[in-house]
């Protein structure tokens, strides 16, 4: 059995900004503050949080959507799900849906909070500190 997180954030900034954070690996590094390997190429791995997660890069709509195959690092051989990341602007900010479907059975509470303090979180952080 597996499940879905849909979650919808507000960022003040562009959707270029944010869709440069997820397949800039200095960027992602920058307000993760872990290492990542990712290349803005449909059909590149990546890797970030150091290993943590892992996948590769499906599809690339520039500045508007991200999907990704995606895995943790602890999860079996060959599993993966799908990260879906829309990027949609509001005046002078931007709306980010995350769609993550096919987590394997007992991760989904794990991720559910872990996208919040590992990802919504500190971007925001990293996005008003540059905004100063």
């Amino acid at each position: 059995m597996t499940t879905s997180i849909h979650q919808e954030n507000t960022f003040n900034t562009t959707p270029q900004a944010l869709f440069d954070a997820f397949v800039n690996a200095e960027k992602h590094s920058a307000f993760t503050g872990s290492p990542a390997r990712i290349e803005p190429v449909e059909g590149s791995a990546f890797s970030v949080y150091d290993g943590g997660v892992d996948g590769r890069q499906i599809e690339l709509v520039t500045h508007q959507r991200i999907i990704q195959a995606w895995r943790g690092a602890d999860w079996p051989d060959g599993v993966y799900s799908i990260v879906r990341l829309d990027f949609q602007p509001l005046d002078d900010r931007t709306l980010l849906v995350l769609d993550h479907t096919g987590i394997p059975e007992g991760s989904a509470a794990h991720l559910e909070s872990g996208w919040y303090k590992m990802y919504w979180e500190p971007l925001k952080t990293w996005l008003e500190a540059r905004s100063q």
